[in-house]
């Protein structure tokens, strides 16, 4: 497919989005309906579009590349699936009923109640670097691809691609926010989904393979193992261990992130909140196991057609460009737009949400918005468009700077340093919903939240020194927040309140 095809194509998807955006925030761009929808979302329309968000483009294009890397991936992912949809289920029973007992509008606002003002601050900032870091690396690797294959073709420098789709987000998040986002990434998750069966579809007419046939091929081929129970202690792919991280990792980069959770407030009550988050449950494993499908049918189809996989400029391997590179150089038109379709909704889904939810927090974990008079509302606004603002850019300066190291190991731990961050969460909430009779020291709170990502980082680093053969994970963030709770113990005393939160 030709480059200006394609951006012809992004244009188009885009003027949509903001079409829709201007539509939905014409009758109330107010900060309600930025912040929580007007508490009026239709649980099902949450659900679905949930996926988008939760799928990234890196999940679009990492999870099929990774089944035939040279590390022998596999299905392996699906176990690290399977311990997140235990995950959401506890979401679902555990902490939903908690955050619509306290009416909350930012979730952080119950480690203010339960811990103090220090501690809230604290859960608020990890947050925020974790979520822009996450966000920018996630738009980054995908804005890498855009470069590649469409706008290196118009001499368009990378930089400018990046604040393009950055200026794309913005305006048609800006006025209404969650609002907007509610209806627009339903319709994004509608074109993921769509382009991961239609793929499938094509890959299998072009492999001459009914969709039965098609199943057999990759139920008999060398790429669908699922499960794997060999080599406990040597093995980062273990089924107990991907499980295990599998569970804790939702729990606190989904369930303790005011990201997903912000659409969860949305829903009217807490019982559409909960039929929305095990809906979406359902869906999320059955299309991440489509995703795998498609990879290992990606492979096949290379191996038959004699494609190589990607590299970057030093010859190493890059399995994240193998669907990019048979969609946009070797199938026809129509899959081709397919995919591009399914990739820019699901990059910009996720980037979209995470923009608002980063505002969200912002103006309410810090400006105090949810506690001002109907007096101040209109300088609210303007504020809030402010913060909407200085977080795009702030995201850009994240994208040039990851684009500057190119490394992709250094990046690779800076992504994962980021989600080291989202342990003290664990710690802190575990803390407060299980050791009702005990209070934290509230001022050491920062000081503890910020040694234990590396408190940890020290222990991955040494595992072999410190613990043999046995090598590490997801699971690490498990190690993460219990070194939190258990500094958070050490330094607290025993609580004298018995009130309605601590109990």
């Amino acid at each position: 497919m030709q480059p200006i095809t394609i951006l012809s194509i992004i244009i188009l998807y885009f003027g949509v989005l903001i079409l829709i955006s201007r539509i939905v925030s014409k009758k109330d761009s107010g900060n309600d309906a930025f912040f929580k929808a007007n508490k009026n979302s239709k649980w099902y329309l949450v659900a679905f579009g949930m996926i988008g968000t939760a799928l990234s483009g890196v999940t679009f294009i990492s999870v099929p590349g990774e089944v035939g890397s040279p590390n022998g991936e596999q299905f392996k992912y699906f176990q690290f699936i399977l311990g997140n949809a235990i995950g959401f289920v506890i979401i679902a029973k555990v902490l939903l009923p908690l955050y619509y007992k306290m009416n909350l509008t930012s979730i952080y606002g119950y480690i203010e109640e339960r811990m103090g003002y220090y501690s809230y601050k604290t859960a608020a900032m990890i947050f925020l670097i974790s979520r822009t870091i996450g966000s920018a690396f996630r738009l980054y690797l995908v804005v890498i691809v855009l470069q590649r294959y469409v706008f290196d073709a118009f001499g368009i420098p990378f930089w400018v691609t990046v604040l393009i789709s950055l200026l794309l987000i913005f305006a048609y998040t800006y006025k209404g926010g969650l609002k907007t986002i509610i209806i627009t990434d339903t319709l994004q998750t509608f074109f993921l989904v769509s382009s991961v069966f239609f793929t499938i579809w094509f890959i299998c007419s072009s492999l001459n393979l009914s969709l039965p046939e098609a199943f057999e091929t990759v139920k008999n081929s060398s790429y669908s193992k699922i499960f794997f129970f060999e080599d406990f202690i040597g093995s980062r792919y273990h089924f107990v261990k991907q499980v295990l991280g599998g569970i804790f990792v939702t729990i606190a980069m989904v369930g303790l992130d005011q990201d997903l959770m912000q659409k969860n407030l949305s829903c009217k009550n807490i019982g559409e909140a909960q039929k929305n988050m095990f809906t979406f449950t359902g869906i999320f494993v059955v299309i991440n196991l489509f995703f795998l499908g498609v990879g290992a049918l990606l492979y096949i189809y290379a191996n038959n057609n004699g494609i190589a996989i990607p590299a970057d400029a030093s010859g190493t391997p890059r399995t994240d460009l193998l669907f990019p590179e048979i969609a946009f150089k070797h199938l026809t038109i129509i899959p081709s737009v397919i995919f591009l379709l399914g990739l820019t909704a699901a990059t910009f889904a996720t980037t979209d949400s995470a923009l608002t939810a980063l505002t969200t927090s912002f103006c309410v974990d810090f400006l105090g918005m949810d506690k001002q008079t109907n007096a101040q509302r209109p300088n609210m606004v303007r504020t809030r468009h402010w913060v909407h603002i200085s977080f795009s850019f702030l995201m850009f300066l994240v994208i040039i700077v990851f684009n500057a190291i190119n490394d992709a190991s250094v990046v690779s731990m800076i992504f994962r340093i980021a989600s080291y961050t989202y342990g003290p969460l664990l710690g802190l909430y575990s803390f407060g919903l299980l050791l009702k009779s005990r209070n934290v020291n509230d001022k050491l709170v920062p000081f503890i939240c910020l040694a234990s990502p590396f408190i940890t980082l020290f222990i991955s680093l040494n595992s072999s020194l410190l613990f043999g053969d046995y090598v590490f994970d997801n699971e690490l963030i498990v190690i993460n927040g219990l070194i939190t709770f258990l500094l958070l113990w050490v330094t607290g005393k025993k609580s004298t309140n018995t009130g309605l939160l601590k109990a």
